[in-house]
């Protein structure tokens, strides 16, 4: 069970008190195994993720890496280009 890639998210919190609004980001990562796919709070198992896409998103590679599994779609937020890590998904999973 080795890492195979891992890839950068952000997600976002934002807190709101009487006086002022904050915007947090938390960065985290997506860990692509021989069996599984994890994130901060979930793990899909690999026979469960039917494909992963990219959205783009402005110039510098920033964008929505989209995890399509047989429960739904996921979207995770990317400030990179995920492409090495889907690249990697369909080379050493999907064959």
């Amino acid at each position: 069970m080795g890492l195979l890639a891992k890839q950068e998210y952000i997600k976002m919190e934002r807190k709101v008190s009487s006086i002022e609004q904050m915007d947090i980001e938390h960065k985290r990562y997506l860990h692509l195994y021989d069996d599984k796919i994890t994130s901060k709070h979930r793990e899909f198992p690999i026979e469960k993720v039917l494909d992963i896409s990219y959205r783009k998103i402005g110039e510098e590679g920033a964008g929505l890496l989209y995890l399509h599994t047989i429960r739904g779609v996921y979207s995770y937020t990317v400030k990179s280009s995920p492409m090495h890590f889907i690249e990697t998904f369909k080379k050493h999973v999907q064959q």
